[in-house]
């Protein structure tokens, strides 16, 4: 069986990928995977360090509005859509599977072209315009959230990484905690806003250092790659409570593992990982896009599981109210961890295998 996994840009799209392809190994062991993305993506380094060739094609972007960018947009996607048959041609898959994106427009409609059977995953509760096209002739179409609207939908959950959906909190606690350099026994905060970082979480943490300090909350936080470049961020002074601060977290499940509680975007990925292991958060959505990290949280926030904040009302004055009382709590961040856990299936990436198996070997007969 020979599958193109198409999708990249960020965390958001790779993760779930390279979750699936490594179901995918373990259902059908001889499986021949190729990975399908842009020059300019994440992909470029995952990917590969993850052992699955990729193969790039330009990028594609879809403007939300009206503009210079749309009027590029049949140039560029005429371009890209070459670069794709020539990738289809050559691995000759069995099923194309898409996870929206840059990169999967061309995919699907390679897809298209060639008669081949497609299957697209998508990560938000609301779909992006990607996959809203690729729905319109995919052969199945799988969703993270439920009531998610795109035709013929079925809810199988996010692909998350075994290393994440087998965790153990409790029992690589004290592992964790070292390997970052952090106490064994304080309360902990994690923050992160994604590969990227995001400076309003970065700035309003930051700032709340000394209050954390004093109620003796330790923090790790991944600023993001360029974190650093931000003029108003102040890396904390180091002092008696431990204040981490890295690029870039490669170990996510340590991550979480170490996590008393986390701040976080609400990309798919982050309330999915989170909300998996039992790990309450106060989840800061994205305000741009449409309104999907938003959309994506709120079944955890209603379930008791985590705390949604406005990206406006993140401020220093907030977190150094908020955060020192939570994290010294743990019969609440119990509570709010068994919340979040009950409502995340941890075998989306198995499930999604078995799709993709199922419509090869349907498509191959």
């Amino acid at each position: 069986m020979r599958v193109l996994l198409a999708g990249g840009g960020t965390a958001g799209h790779t993760s779930p990928l390279l979750a699936t392809a490594d179901a995918l190994r373990r259902l059908v062991p001889d499986v021949e995977i190729t990975c399908l993305g842009t020059p300019r993506g994440l992909e470029n380094t995952v990917v590969p360090a993850a052992g699955y060739p990729l193969r790039l094609v330009p990028p594609v972007p879809l403007p939300r509005r009206p503009g210079k960018d749309l009027l590029a947009v049949p140039v560029r996607l005429r371009a890209a859509v070459r670069a794709a048959l020539d990738v289809v041609d050559e691995v000759r898959p069995d099923v194309i599977v898409g996870y929206g994106g840059y990169v999967s427009v061309p995919a699907y409609l390679a897809a298209r072209r060639r008669r081949i059977p497609l299957v697209v995953h998508e990560q938000n509760a609301l779909p992006g315009i990607a996959n809203k096209l690729g729905a319109r002739v995919a052969t199945r179409v799988a969703v993270s959230f439920p009531d998610t609207p795109l035709k013929g939908a079925e809810y199988v959950g996010l692909p998350i990484r075994r290393m994440i959906s087998a965790l153990d909190r409790d029992a690589v606690r004290a592992e964790a905690r070292a390997f970052f350099g952090l106490d064994a026994d304080r309360p902990t905060l994690v923050v992160t806003g994604g590969s990227q970082g995001a400076r309003r979480l970065n700035r309003a943490v930051s700032a709340a250092a000394p209050a954390l300090a004093a109620a003796g909350v330790q923090v790790l936080h991944a600023i993001g790659r360029h974190g650093t470049e931000d003029p108003d961020w102040n890396a904390p002074s180091p002092g008696a409570v431990p204040y981490v601060v890295v690029p870039f977290v490669e170990r996510m499940d340590l991550a979480l593992a170490a996590a008393d509680l986390m701040i976080c975007r609400s990309g798919a990925s982050s309330v999915v990982e989170a909300s998996a292991s039992g790990v309450p958060a106060i989840f800061v959505p994205l305000p741009i896009g449409n309104g999907e990290q938003a959309l994506n949280a709120r079944p955890v926030v209603e379930a008791g599981g985590a705390i949604l904040v406005d990206d406006a009302d993140l401020s220093a004055e907030y977190v150094a109210a908020t955060v020192p009382p939570l994290a010294t709590d743990p019969a609440r961040l119990a509570a709010m961890g068994r919340a979040a856990a009950a409502l995340v299936p941890r075998d989306a990436d198995d499930r999604l295998a078995e799709i993709i198996r199922d419509v090869a070997t349907a498509g191959a007969r």
